[in-house]
C-alpha cells in the first residue's frame, strides 16, 4: 500500500515527537510509500514549531501544515485530506492514544478493493463515564444524520483517498468528516484494536463540546429536529382538541360553573413552551443555511511545507490527483469472488430446453 496518514495537532508539543517517531517505525512494515501530513490547528503553544521540526528532520516522508487559526478537528483533517497524495489516508490522533503498531489491523480490510472505509474500534472503554456518555451522544447523533455504522465511527480510519471527490465542493465550518464520508460509501468495516490513555494533558473535547458538536451535527445534516417540530405540533394539535371538546361538553351539560385560571395558565404555559422550542429549532436550521450562505472557508493555510495544496477550504480549489488507486481489473476480480455461484447441475434425461 501507499498511505497517506493525517494528524490533526493541538497542543501536542509533547507528544508529537514520539507519536512521529512510531509512524516513522511502522509505516514502512506496511506501506511502499508513506508521508505523514501534520495539521496544526492554530495552536497556541509551540505545537507548529515541532511539527516543523520533524519535517525538517524526515523531509521526505514529513510535510508540516499551520492554519491561522482553530478551525476544529475535523476541519484539520479535511486540510490535510485535500493534501494527501497517496490512495489510502489513515487519520490519527496526536495524543497516542491510537496506536500506530494497529496500523496493520486497520489496514487488513483494505487488501479488498470493494472496502472504501475502515474505523478502529478500541477492544475496552478508554474514557470515563460522562466522556463515554458524551461520546455515545455524538453517535447518535451521527446516526440521526443517517451515517452508517454510526455506533463504530472513530477518529482512527483508513480508507481510499478518491473518496474526498464526493465532497470536495463543501464549504461549512461545521464540517464533519464521519458525515462527509458517509455520502461517499457504504462499504465500511470496523477493526478491533488496542487504544491507550491519552499520554500528555487533557481532551479538548470536554463534556458540553462533545454534546455542542452533537447538535451541530444534528442541525448540519440531519432533519430529525423538523420531524420532532411536526410531531410535537401534531400531539399539542391532538391535546388542544381533546381539551375543547371536553369544555364543550362540560359547559353543555353544566359541569362548568367557574372558570379555572390553573387550567388556563397551564395550558398556556405548554403551549408558548411548544411554540418557542419549535421557533429555536427552526431557528438552527436558518441559522446554518445563514452562515453557509456566507461561504467561510472550512480551513485557511498560513504555512504549507510543500505549498502544492489548496491555500483554503472553499468550493473549486486544486486537490491533487491520487498517484495510484485500484484498477478496473482488481474490481472486477473482487466483485466475482464477492457474487459469484457454483451454476446447479441439472438433473439427467429432463428436457430443459424453452
Amino acid at each position: 500500500m501507499q498511505i497517506s496518514v493525517v494528524v490533526p495537532c493541538y497542543k501536542s508539543v509533547d507528544t508529537l515527537p514520539e507519536l512521529v517517531k512510531r509512524l516513522m517505525e511502522e509505516l514502512p512494515r506496511v506501506a511502499t510509500d508513506f508521508e505523514i501530513i501534520l495539521v496544526v490547528d492554530g495552536s497556541p503553544d509551540d505545537t507548529y514549531a515541532a511539527a516543523r521540526e520533524q519535517e525538517r528532520l524526515h523531509p521526505d516522508h514529513v510535510r508540516a501544515l499551520l492554519l491561522r487559526r482553530n478551525y476544529g478537528q475535523h476541519n484539520a483533517l479535511i486540510a490535510g485530506l485535500l493534501r494527501a497524495r497517496f490512495p489510502i489516508t489513515v487519520t490519527i490522533d496526536d495524543d497516542l492514544q491510537h496506536r500506530p503498531s494497529e496500523l496493520p489491523t486497520l489496514l487488513a480490510p483494505l487488501e479488498d478493493p470493494l472496502v472504501d472505509l475502515v474505523y478502529g474500534v478500541a477492544k475496552e472503554e478508554e474514557h470515563g463515564f460522562f466522556r463515554s456518555l458524551a461520546s455515545r451522544s455524538v453517535k447518535a447523533a451521527l446516526a440521526a444524520a443517517d451515517v452508517p455504522s454510526a455506533n463504530d465511527v472513530s477518529a482512527f480510519r483508513a480508507f481510499r483517498t478518491e473518496l474526498r471527490d464526493g465532497f470536495a465542493h463543501v464549504a461549512d465550518q461545521f464540517s464533519n468528516l464521519d458525515v462527509l464520508l458517509s455520502w461517499t460509501t457504504t462499504s465500511i468495516r470496523k477493526a478491533k484494536v488496542e487504544m491507550d490513555q491519552r499520554a500528555a494533558g487533557t481532551s479538548n473535547y470536554n463534556f458540553s463540546k462533545l454534546v455542542r458538536h452533537a447538535l451541530n451535527m444534528i442541525t448540519g445534516y440531519g432533519t430529525v429536529p423538523l420531524k420532532l417540530v411536526t410531531w410535537l405540533g401534531l400531539i399539542v394539535s391532538v391535546f388542544g382538541f381533546g381539551l375543547l371538546v371536553y369544555v364543550v361538553v362540560s359547559y353543555l351539560t353544566g359541569s362548568i360553573e367557574v372558570a379555572g385560571f390553573t387550567t388556563l395558565a397551564s395550558l398556556l404555559a405548554m403551549l408558548c413552551g411548544a411554540m418557542m422550542l419549535c421557533i429555536g429549532i427552526l431557528g438552527e436550521y436558518l441559522g446554518r443555511l445563514h452562515f453557509r450562505s456566507m461561504q467561510r472557508p472550512t480551513f485557511l493555510v498560513r504555512v504549507d511545507g510543500r505549498g502544492d495544496g489548496p491555500p483554503a477550504g472553499l468550493p473549486g480549489t486544486h486537490v491533487p490527483e491520487v498517484v495510484a488507486a485500484p484498477t478496473p481489473d482488481q474490481i472486477a476480480a473482487a466483485l466475482s469472488a464477492q457474487y459469484e455461484k457454483p451454476a446447479k447441475a441439472l438433473p439427467a434425461g429432463d428436457d430443459h430446453s424453452l
